[in-house]
């Protein structure tokens, strides 16, 4: 009967964990968020993060979508850079092509892949089926992005040493402010992935919905064309974009010449921007299939 408790005082009937999701988000949800996981929470994500790594590498589309898009799109930013030259910036082509090349793995790998990831695995029942069990939402959600995350990352890495060795750009100024960028940038397209999804009906159409975002961000944000070589008004108006502080800092990082205020400034809002998708995915995530 749902009118009788156990012994521990919880309704008759409930699964363990489900008053408490309804509740506010659980002790384990707000320390993964903090960056400070279980070893058994690390353990249930491996596995998890395991299981959907097997489900991206049997669909042609994701491992096209993760592997080489980011290379086209690199493309087209040394192509873009090199017919700006003719406009007065402040980068180099090696530059701009390295800070864009590293914004489109964030768009394209840790943005677009989890959305995919989320979709499918809402309109299976997967997500409602792992909620039963000793997983964390925010389990859930990491787990499910974490091979878009160690891939981006990966990509990352490797754009990084293709720009010292290939494209004479030296080593990052701020490596610090750099790497801080990147983890932020990360968990921001997670979070951002995961609102987006919860506005998409289906895979197919996951195209559309992350579309207004990613032309956003490449146009806006300084992927394709530095902010500078916009009019004022219309740079610091693209200065407020989710994307544009995650670039800014690795930009930053990597050449340096960032004063104090413009550090904390860019930090402010891709933490202000990083907190917000992260509550915005606990009002509207939908864990229930739409079809």
């Amino acid at each position: 009967m749902n009118g009788t408790a156990t012994k521990d005082g919880r309704p008759g009937n409930v699964p363990h964990g489900t008053e408490e999701r309804h509740a506010g988000m659980s002790q384990a949800t707000w320390r993964l968020l903090l960056g400070m996981p279980s070893k058994a929470s690390m353990r249930r994500m491996t596995a998890l993060g395991r299981a959907e790594l097997t489900l991206i590498l049997r669909n042609r589309t994701a491992l096209f979508m993760a592997l080489a898009m980011p290379v086209g799109m690199v493309l087209v930013s040394y192509v873009s850079a090199g017919n700006l030259e003719s406009v007065e910036t402040a980068l180099s082509i090696g530059e701009m092509v390295l800070t864009g090349g590293i914004g489109f793995v964030l768009l394209l790998v840790a943005y677009f892949n989890p959305i995919t990831s989320y979709v499918a695995r809402r309109e299976e029942r997967v997500l409602k089926r792992l909620r039963t069990g000793e997983l964390t939402d925010g389990e859930i959600l990491i787990g499910t992005a974490l091979p878009s995350v160690v891939l981006a990352l990966g990509q990352i890495a490797v754009l990084v040493v293709s720009g010292v060795l290939l494209l004479e750009v030296g080593m990052p100024k701020q490596p610090v402010v750099l790497v801080l960028g990147v983890l932020l940038g990360v968990v921001m397209m997670v979070g951002l992935a995961a609102l987006t999804a919860a506005f998409t009906k289906t895979v197919e159409s996951a195209q559309i919905t992350s579309l207004p975002f990613f032309m956003l961000s490449a146009l806006g944000s300084g992927l394709f064309v530095p902010l500078d070589a916009f009019p004022d008004g219309m740079a610091n108006v693209f200065r407020a974009l989710p994307m544009t502080p995650v670039i800014e800092l690795v930009r930053g990082g990597w050449l340096g010449g960032m004063s104090g205020g413009e550090l904390r400034l860019a930090l402010l809002l891709a933490l202000a921007w990083t907190v917000a998708s992260v509550f915005a995915v606990r009002r509207w995530f939908r864990w229930d299939a739409r079809q």
